[in-house]
């Protein structure tokens, strides 16, 4: 085989360098801009290869945490409400505890009521000779302080003998018994026993207008009748009486301490 001459081989590889030397560098720069992309993309064997050497991230929750208003609940066995004075409504009037209302006290003066003094009996200013004038409210007490029967007859009886001093023909017996029949007012028998033995009543036995019979130990030890008004001092049995002589002294009725330490019968009123 014959070989080509050096000038001839060396002009056509300058003639096919110049035909293809265009070509050859657009391929060129096609491959660098290729690369290049591929460069960029994620690789596919990283994606699902984890990295040790990353910190994980962080989970992050997407639920609310905030509750709406008006659901909250309490336990209302639990929460009670708060009483507050006046000097702190103003100051923590909008403040709630455990959403439950507030509740607020507000302080006010008592009414203040005027009342007409009461009409005291004008028998208290009075003067007389047939009751000591301390005794008088004693009086005023029993009036007030019994039942409807016994307050009609122990008012009859001081109208008798304060206002009226009324002589009444006879005993004890017969002064009481007009007392009675002028009140309007019957009695009942609720304790009976005798002069000598008894049984004698004791003292809480014993009401404001009963009728008593009883041992008077101030005068012979005789055997008497009276109006019992209330005690002077019940320990040591003495009471206050409405008690009438009569027979031909022919004076009022008076109101006299007396021990009862025996009394026998007891007659009551009632209606």
């Amino acid at each position: 085989m014959s070989r080509l001459p050096v000038s001839l081989v060396t002009a056509s590889c300058s003639l096919l360098l110049f035909t293809f030397g265009p070509i050859g560098q657009a391929h060129a720069d096609s491959m660098s801009a290729l690369i290049a992309q591929k460069s960029a993309q994620p690789n596919e064997s990283a994606r699902y290869t984890p990295s040790y050497s990353a910190v994980p991230s962080a989970k992050v929750s997407t639920r609310s945490t905030i509750q709406r208003a008006g659901t909250y609940r309490p336990n209302t066995a639990t929460v009670q409400p708060v009483t507050i004075s006046q000097s702190t409504t103003s100051s923590i009037n909008t403040r709630n505890y455990g959403n439950q209302p507030l509740t607020t006290t507000t302080y006010r003066s008592p009414a203040v009521q005027y009342q007409a003094p009461a009409m005291l009996p004008t028998f208290l200013s009075g003067s007389y000779d047939n009751v000591d004038s301390k005794y008088l409210p004693l009086l005023s007490s029993a009036e007030t302080q019994s039942s409807l029967a016994a307050r009609e007859v122990v008012s009859m009886a001081r109208k008798m003998t304060l206002d009226e001093r009324a002589i009444i023909k006879g005993g004890c017996w017969d002064y009481l018994n007009a007392v009675f029949n002028r009140a309007g007012v019957t009695r009942d028998t609720i304790h009976k026993g005798t002069y000598g033995q008894g049984p004698y009543a004791r003292s809480d036995d014993i009401e404001i207008g009963d009728w008593l019979y009883y041992i008077n130990h101030g005068y012979n030890r005789v055997e008497h009748s009276g109006l019992f008004m209330g005690w002077v001092d019940e320990s040591a049995k003495q009471a206050l009486i409405l008690s009438y002589a009569g027979e031909n002294r022919r004076e009022p009725a008076r109101y006299r301490v007396y021990d009862l330490s025996n009394v026998y019968q007891i007659m009551r009123p009632s209606v």
